[in-house]
């Protein structure tokens, strides 16, 4: 990295100083320019263009000397940011740019879940900043304090209800993941996050439909045959919302008769692609309907209304369950270990990271099994 004083024409006779940081350069993949990556630091310096009194001459010269002054100090800074003093340059970066960064490379590593939350946690952190650029020397305990804060009492969802106690569990362990990640990488000298407690999350209930009940809501019509095929669609599947909501037919392939849903994943430890396949059943492909449009759920929206709509559907299939869309998911897991699936193949089915958090669903089968032992009928011992 190079630091260079550059002269700024202004008004009034008068040059402004600056710095300028040169990162280096690109070449931009869409239209082939080379893209220079520079950061600018205005200066409170100026120098007299016509200097013509030796006050106005020495004036000039303690503001060169000033300007250079102050970028050995910076670069100073730079070398020994790694000793313990503070980068400038990079503490004063943008934080919710670096977060981007971040959520971008789970958009790559094909983890659609994780991504949508790391984006959903951008908007809560842009709606506390009130859209304002947030450097990392704004990133303080007071700072993490306040959003925690603003999770607890003032953050809503879609729909304007407040957030669980899960949700903002989650929402602040990316706002830790992100200033650890800052911390790794000098950006931050201090761990802001560090004696913040997070969210105790609870062990909510995963409400799901048992085989009779889905056999029930398949047989009853629901106003929005949109919704009934979506949802039925997760309980076949196991897709979460947006993977439904996003499903186009170029993720559809046809391999020797049948159908299955094809995914990119940018495997870990750079070794590369590679592909991962969901195969179809034959009344899953069904839901699908008649191809009309890229997205094979052409007409699905998220809203309020569409989840009124998904109760009203279930009580009038006699189903009091409070269940939402992502209540499919939780009804695909649970029919197949029920049915005898192995919790690693289910855990490979659902996209889990890790076994533990499959396991959830094994609680469940454990439990309703315990339930089913203590309904047989009183035999007059």
């Amino acid at each position: 990295m190079k630091i260079s004083i550059e002269k700024r024409k202004g008004l009034k006779g008068k040059t402004f100083l600056r710095l300028v940081y040169y990162y280096g350069s690109s070449i931009d993949s869409d239209s082939g320019k080379i893209k220079h990556d520079r950061k600018i630091e205005t200066l409170d310096v100026y120098l007299y263009d016509a200097p013509k009194t030796s006050a106005e001459k020495q004036h000039n010269k303690e503001a060169l000397q000033l300007a250079e002054n102050i970028k050995v100090k910076r670069l100073i800074e730079i070398a020994s940011g790694k000793h313990g003093f503070i980068n400038k340059t990079k503490n004063s970066a943008n934080f919710l740019k670096f977060f981007d960064e971040l959520a971008d490379s789970k958009k790559q590593n094909n983890s659609s879940g994780n991504y949508a939350v790391w984006i959903s946690c951008r908007k809560h952190l842009a709606d506390f900043a009130g859209n304002e650029v947030v450097s990392f020397e704004a990133v303080t305990t007071q700072f993490v304090s306040n959003f925690k804060d603003y999770l607890q009492t003032k953050a809503r969802t879609k729909s304007g209800n407040p957030l669980s106690a899960n949700t903002r569990s989650i929402y602040f362990n990316k706002l830790r993941a992100a200033i650890n990640r800052a911390v790794d990488l000098d950006h931050l000298n201090v761990d802001p996050i560090k004696n913040i407690k997070g969210f105790k999350p609870e062990n909510n209930k995963r409400e799901y439909l048992t085989i009779d009940e889905l056999k029930k809501l398949a047989q009853t019509d629901c106003r929005y045959d949109i919704l009934k095929r979506a949802f039925l669609f997760s309980c076949l599947t196991g897709l979460r919302w947006s993977d439904v909501n996003n499903l186009t037919w170029n993720d559809v392939e046809e391999a020797n008769g049948s159908y299955r849903i094809v995914f990119v994943q940018k495997k870990k430890q750079n070794s590369g692609n590679g592909l991962l396949y969901l195969d179809l059943s034959a009344q899953a492909y069904s839901l699908m309907g008649m191809k009309e449009s890229d997205r094979v759920f052409k007409s699905l929206k998220y809203s309020a209304y569409m989840n009124t709509e998904l109760l009203r559907w279930c009580m009038a299939a006699g189903i009091s369950k409070h269940i939402t869309f992502h209540s499919g998911r939780h009804t695909f897991a649970v029919t197949q270990l029920t049915m005898g699936t192995s919790i690693y193949t289910l855990s490979k089915l659902l996209g889990h990271s890790e076994l533990k958090t499959t396991q959830i669903y094994a609680d469940i089968i454990d439990a309703t099994r315990k339930e089913a032992m203590h309904v047989m009928p009183d035999i007059g011992l």
